[in-house]
């Protein structure tokens, strides 16, 4: 990992930090790195901050219990970012957890989360199988807000903002723009400014929202890396699928350069890099992506792995 030891410090999460619970990025799975998700700690609390497939498996080993998952921010829909967060909600059922959770998401979340609530609707009816006690109705134990650009609102003692980024090409007002939107966040927290790019490509919008920023957690991509991957695992994709896969990853993500650019741009004091659609096998490539950072981002820079906190 390219990082200062004072910057990252794996292990269990304590006090307030930002957890990189899962650093793989796109739906192609790695046996070295969890799918997108993060927990931020905060007053004894932890909020997840997308929550891609095997996250409740990655809070345990952050030493993180389910139980104090008070909230979950989702930044977008695509199912890396949200396919863990089934779990989060049966489990949550299944251990009698009766507090509402919260999930904060773009427009179409509350699609969403009613689909996996009622996915979770036979197994609470059996619940352990003792007749007449069944578990808690799913509905019962889950509330959706849906975010919209621009928006801020007050959790828990920290200011959350949205800001809708490019990982969409919606054309701005459209029925697509309005229904669709990825967002990026900024937690403002007492001490601490933190904000999270979510997948997004070149984006003012977020170069804005994350100005003078203690941490700008940020995507990255390796175009021909994630390219290599995606033909070893999926070596009959017709062109036309491949050709839209790369439009959706050149303009949609942020390669190291662009990386670097947005956190100077913004004048954040320190940088965390993570989603890495093509994995980090290779020591020298990651080790090139810092240099291409470098070229613009003098501050603080980390290559993320799963469990680090910052």
């Amino acid at each position: 990992m390219a990082t200062s030891p004072a910057f990252a410090q794996p292990g269990p999460a304590g006090g307030d930090a930002f957890v990189t619970l899962g650093t793989m990025g796109g739906p192609v799975p790695s046996r070295d790195r969890s799918q997108p998700a993060n927990a931020l700690t905060h007053g004894g609390r932890v909020y997840l901050v997308d929550a891609g497939d095997g996250t409740v498996q990655q809070l345990a080993r952050a030493g993180i219990l389910l139980p104090a998952v008070k909230a979950v921010f989702l930044s977008h829909l695509h199912v890396d970012h949200t396919g863990g967060l089934s779990a989060v909600l049966g489990l949550r059922n299944q251990t009698n957890l009766a507090d509402r959770l919260i999930v904060y998401g773009p427009p179409g979340t509350r699609e969403l989360v009613a689909g996996m609530v009622a996915s979770m609707q036979p197994a609470a009816r059996v619940g352990y199988g003792i007749p007449d006690k069944p578990w808690l109705p799913p509905a019962q134990t889950v509330d959706v807000i849906e975010l919209a650009d621009g928006e801020s609102i007050k959790v828990d003692g920290m200011t959350v903002t949205a800001a809708q980024n490019t990982h969409y090409d919606f054309a701005p007002g459209s029925v697509e723009d309005r229904n669709y939107k990825s967002l990026a966040l900024r937690f403002d927290l007492p001490g601490r400014s933190i904000v999270y790019t979510g997948d997004t490509g070149p984006s003012t919008a977020v170069e804005k929202l994350a100005k003078g920023a203690d941490l700008l957690v940020s995507e990255m991509i390796d175009m021909d890396g994630t390219m290599a991957n995606v033909a070893r695992n999926s070596p009959n994709m017709p062109a036309p699928a491949k050709q839209q896969l790369e439009q959706h990853l050149s303009t949609h993500h942020l390669p190291p350069d662009a990386v670097g650019r947005l956190a100077a741009g913004a004048g954040v004091k320190s940088l965390v890099v993570t989603h890495f659609a093509a994995g980090t096998p290779d020591p020298a490539r990651t080790r090139s992506y810092v240099t291409q950072i470098r070229a613009h981002f003098r501050g603080p820079i980390a290559i993320a792995n799963d469990l680090d906190r910052f």
